[in-house]
């Protein structure tokens, strides 16, 4: 499967069954996380069968139920620090679709996690994994008008990376990124204001990547 056509099939779910992640998959997340904390320097952590983060009352109100794996995205902490974790955090996301899994970004709906959070280091948010009860809905999404600055004749690659972009997940589904391409072909991508937008930004950039197979700066 494509990776545009696993971008259209992933939604945020937040209840999930009791039925634990196989071995073998279990292997393939672990070994993908593995190579990007070796890669980028990061410290992202899996946890498997532990409910205990999401059985505090925040969870409860954030409408979870049933979650017992869960990523915690940890890292040194940096000004681009929730970027960069946005982005890998997106790319471990759409491999554990591929792998028939369902996920969810969550950034306070849960309880303390079993990270081990070092001295430098900080946790930037969580993704609940697990196998869901449902596999959720689409977002709606603002025009691609208002994300990027939409002109006649536009590159086909860039429209690609558009389509792209406009399917990643963001918080509270606002969508506060705006995608310019330049005169001389690069592209560039801001985040708005507001909680999370940088996180955001680097889930976005990444669907971006994907879709365009060009870098966005």
């Amino acid at each position: 499967m494509d990776m545009l056509e696993l971008m259209k099939q992933r939604h945020s779910v937040r209840q999930y069954e009791d039925k634990a992640i196989e071995p073998e998959k279990r292997e393939v997340l672990d070994k993908l996380i593995s190579d990007i904390n070796k890669e980028k320097g990061l410290h992202i952590q899996i946890f498997y069968d532990e409910p205990k983060c999401f059985e505090s009352k925040i969870a409860h109100y954030g409408n979870f139920v049933g979650v017992k794996n869960y990523i915690c995205l940890v890292g040194r902490k940096s000004t681009r620090l929730d970027e960069t974790l946005g982005y890998y955090g997106e790319k471990i996301v759409l491999k554990a679709q591929e792998l028939g899994l369902n996920t969810c970004w969550v950034a306070l709906s849960h309880g303390k996690s079993n990270a081990n959070i070092g001295r430098g280091e900080k946790q930037v948010c969580i993704i609940a994994v697990g196998y869901g009860k449902s596999n959720g809905f689409p977002h709606k999404n603002k025009s691609m008008k208002r994300l990027c600055n939409y002109k006649d004749a536009l590159p086909d690659w860039f429209i690609k990376g558009m389509d792209a972009a406009m399917l990643a997940p963001t918080a509270l589904n606002q969508q506060k990124f705006f995608i310019e391409l330049q005169s001389d072909g690069t592209v560039w991508a801001r985040a708005g204001s507001g909680f999370y937008t940088k996180i955001d930004l680097g889930i976005v950039k990444y669907h971006f990547e994907i879709g365009s197979q060009k870098r966005i700066l």
